[in-house]
């Protein structure tokens, strides 16, 4: 290769570069180093935590409730969270240690620890049944040949859903009480081990007849009608019927929250198709303001079981 040829390949070569150097690239701009705006890392909504005492498995809770919360968030602009607490007990702890901002629970536990922890109720449901009241249910084998009246539970083996539970629990004792059968006429009185799903383990443990009485509320049977033999399950009796499930706010929840928050749930209509499946989903029918003093009845009774 002679020195022309050399010559005129650095020729080519420069001239692709210029044409490189001048194709659609931005014009450079000069950066001014001395203007400068300071960035936030942005202020971020706190979380409201919303949480249903556990008396069913997480599963339920959330199949129940999610479409509630994701209504009161989008209603409200608030960023509500759905948490699960393990167990009766923890959930009223956290209601104590302000973890839990709204809770949904039974009247029994809202009458022994909300108020002592400064919560306040500020609504409740009515039932799919039509009533702001619900009852439990006393439930035996129906081929248990040992118990036909409520006489024959004195020295049988009793489960319960759980020591804080309403219509699982409080409502049963209650019953018994009020027909002249004590606590210590059982041969035994247990509660339903694990967390959450408590009502289900309570009518599979006298199912599969390792406990002869059972009590849980009204409508926990139904959650099992696809998994037994319902046939096998005796209604033994139907306990009185005491105020329903409430809302409580804890203690310091700002006003405005409470409000926004009161506002979309008295909002729900059932006869609007969304609002339909909100509450269905939930097992409710509307949700209605509430004082404590619409629980009297339920301290009442914890006063006359001996349970305050």
């Amino acid at each position: 290769m002679t020195p022309r040829h050399h010559l005129k390949i650095l020729l080519s070569l420069l001239f692709l570069f210029f044409l490189a150097a001048c194709g659609d690239q931005p014009a450079p701009v000069k950066v001014d180093m001395t203007l400068r705006e300071e960035q936030t890392s942005g202020e971020r909504q706190p979380v409201i935590t919303y949480a249903y005492l556990p008396q069913f498995s997480h599963t339920v809770s959330f199949e129940r409730h999610h479409r509630l919360v994701q209504y009161l968030s989008e209603t409200t602009g608030l960023n509500i969270q759905q948490i699960f607490p393990e167990t009766f007990h923890e959930h009223m702890l956290m209601v104590a240690q302000g973890k839990i901002d709204i809770s949904y629970a039974n009247p029994f536990v809202y009458a022994l620890t909300a108020e002592s922890s400064g919560a306040k109720v500020f609504a409740k449901i009515v039932e799919p049944s039509g009533e702001a009241a619900f009852g439990g249910l006393i439930i035996v084998r129906a081929d248990n040949p040992d118990i036909r009246t409520l006489a024959d539970c004195r020295g049988k083996r009793w489960i319960a859903v759980d020591q804080f539970s309403a219509g699982g629990y409080l409502f049963g004792l209650g019953h018994f009480i009020d027909n002249g059968i004590q606590p210590e006429d059982f041969a035994e009185i247990v509660f339903a081990p694990g967390p959450g799903g408590k009502q289900e383990s309570v009518i599979l443990g006298v199912y599969a007849g390792r406990y002869d009485v059972g009590t849980v509320r009204e409508g926990a049977l139904e959650l099992l009608e696809d998994k037994i033999d319902l046939g096998q399950i005796k209604i033994l009796a139907r306990t009185p019927r005491y105020p329903g499930w409430s809302f409580a706010a804890r203690a310091g929840l700002a006003e405005e929250v409470i409000r926004d928050v009161k506002e979309a749930m008295f909002a729900l209509d059932i006869s609007n198709p969304e609002h339909r499946l909100i509450l269905e989903s939930a097992a409710m029918r509307a949700i209605l303001p509430a004082s404590p003093e619409d629980l009297d009845a339920v301290r009442d009774l914890v006063r006359r079981a001996g349970l305050e």
